[in-house]
Formats: C-alpha cells, structure tokens, sequence
C-alpha cells in the first residue's frame, strides 16, 4: 500500500514537472512573440488616447475600461479563435484580410489629415458618411465604437504576427500563447493609456497648495509640486502631440500591412523601394538604425496616405450609402 502511494506521488511529481515547463514554455514563447509586435503595441497606445481627449475627467477612466474590455473580446473571443481557424483551414485568406484591415487604417489616417488640412471638406465628408454625434452619451458611444474598431485592425496585426512566430506546436499550445499575448498586450496597452490621461489630474492633486505634496517629507515638497505644474502645463501639448504620432501610425501600420501583403501576391515593387530606402538611410554612421526605421516608416506612411485618400471618395460615394442602404433594409 505504502508502495502504490509513494509511486502515486512520483507520478503526481512527474506530472507537475511537465505542467511547469509547458507553463514556461508557454511564458517562453508568449514573450518572444510579444516582442514581435512590439511596433504595433506601441502603435496601439499612441492611436487610444485620442478616443479619450475632449471628455469629462470623470468619464476618462470609464472610457479607457470600456475600449479594454473591447479589446480583450477582439483578441480571446474573435481574433485568437479565428487565427487559428485560419492557420488551419484557410492560410491564404490571412493576407488580403489583413490587407483590408490595413486599408481602414489607411482610411482612417487619411481622414484625420484632410481634417487638418481642408476643414471643410472634412466636414462635408463626415456628412457624407454620417457626422458625429453632437449628444455627450451618443459621442462616447461613437467614441468608443470607433476605438473598438481601430484596436480590432491592430490587434488582427499584433496576433498574426504573434501567431507567426510562434514554432510548430499542438493546438492547445498555440492558444495558450496567443491567450498570455493578447491578455498581457490589452494590460500594457490600456494600462498605458489610463497614466497618460490621467496624468493632468495626477499633476493638479500635486501642485495644490494643500494637495498629496504636503504628505511627503519637507524637502521633497517643493519638487513634487513643481513636477505637478510641470504635468499640468505639459500634458496638453503631450497628448495633441500624440495626437499626432497616433494619426502618422494609423498610417504607417496600414500602409506597411498593404506593401507586405503585396509581396504576398508578387507585387515586389512597393517593398522593394522600401528595403532600398531602409538601407540608404541605415548606412549613415551612428544613427543609422534610427534613420533606417524612419526612412521605412515614412515610405509606409505615403504609401498608406495615397491608398486612404483614394478610400474617402470610395466610402463616401459607394461604400457610405450602400450600407445606409443595408440599414433601412
């Protein structure tokens, strides 16, 4: 009896061994392919702010938990499912759709620079296509809608490109790192979000001549509050800043995601003109990683604003009313 219970507990020994290396090869390889796409997470937190700016403080937080929670059902309940179906069933369809996807960042991008530059046509296209709501509830619906849907084109991104790098394994396995991704990237991304948005207010409580600074020793007091001034005078520009960045990365992503799934169809040249960019900037000593990434991105990007300013005319005149349509029906 004692024998059978003793050779029980080794096998019980040797079974939690296993679970614990499947366990770190899952963290293993969940890692490596987080790395992956690295560029596309920092593309997602430079887009989300935007969808949050313009709100009441109280609502911020709110926000950035609602797009969270649509980000986490984008990846675990429709992307990583549908990633591995695909994989299995349907490889070839993975390119053109993520081709669609980067053609609506491009689209999206696009209409964000003809609002910077030609107002009014910008207005008469949101017209066009359906303008935003003027209601406070109904914008933070469309807000939100609308954040929900760009974080569905980068998350489509960041988990094929999870799913590719991830080494021949079984399928269980292959869901189980692209869970820990999507589920650690969504935690970074949005978490990432929350500080920088609600990092004015963090400034206001410190620079309050009764505020937290007057909890901390004597010394560190004037350093906090002028660190609170410093944050609440700096963020504005910050966010309008990455405002921006997150505008050029909507573009940049989607015009990259187009030139490689180009490649995929044996149109080479788009990417051929960009490796050849990326290698003339990237042979200046010194600085020639950096120089070589901005010569990719900026190509990527002109590509993406030439194919998004081709998209407007097409939503607003063939693809806006056809869903309009769709809608009454």
């Amino acid at each position: 009896m004692s024998t059978g219970l003793i050779a029980l507990l080794d096998d019980v020994v040797a079974l939690a061994k296993v679970a614990a290396a499947s366990l770190d090869d899952v963290a293993f390889q969940a890692g490596k392919a987080g790395a992956k796409a690295a560029g596309v997470v920092i593309d997602d937190a430079a887009v989300t702010p935007r969808y949050v700016v313009g709100f009441a403080a109280s609502r911020e937080l709110p926000i950035v938990r609602r797009i969270a929670i649509g980000s986490l059902k984008n990846k675990l309940l429709i992307l990583l499912p549908a990633a591995l179906a695909l994989s299995l069933l349907a490889p070839w369809a993975i390119t053109p759709l993520l081709m669609l996807g980067g053609a609506f960042l491009c689209y999206e991008g696009a209409e964000k620079v003809l609002e910077a530059i030609r107002p009014h046509a910008a207005h008469a296209h949101e017209e066009a296509v359906g303008a935003a709501p003027a209601d406070p509830a109904a914008l933070e619906e469309a807000r939100v809608a609308g954040a929900i849907q760009t974080d569905f084109i980068l998350s489509a991104e960041i988990m094929a490109i999870a799913l590719s790098s991830i080494p021949e394994s079984g399928f269980l396995a292959q869901a189980a790192i692209l869970a820990v991704v999507g589920i650690g990237i969504t935690v970074v991304v949005y978490g990432a979000v929350a500080l920088i948005v609600k990092a004015d207010d963090a400034g206001v409580a410190l620079a309050r001549e009764e505020g937290i600074a007057m909890r901390l020793p004597a010394g560190l007091r004037p350093a906090a509050r002028a660190l609170g001034r410093g944050l609440v005078k700096g963020m504005p520009p910050f966010l309008k800043l990455l405002s921006i960045v997150g505008t050029a990365a909507m573009v940049w992503v989607g015009g990259g995601i187009l030139i490689h799934g180009l490649e995929e169809f044996g149109v080479a040249g788009p990417g051929h003109l960009s490796h050849d960019l990326s290698a003339a900037a990237g042979a200046v000593p010194g600085v020639g990683g950096a120089l070589g990434w901005l010569a990719g991105a900026a190509f990527a990007g002109v590509v993406g604003l030439v194919a998004g300013f081709a998209l407007i005319p097409l939503v607003e005149r063939v693809l806006a009313p056809l869903a309009k349509r769709f809608r009454r029906a």
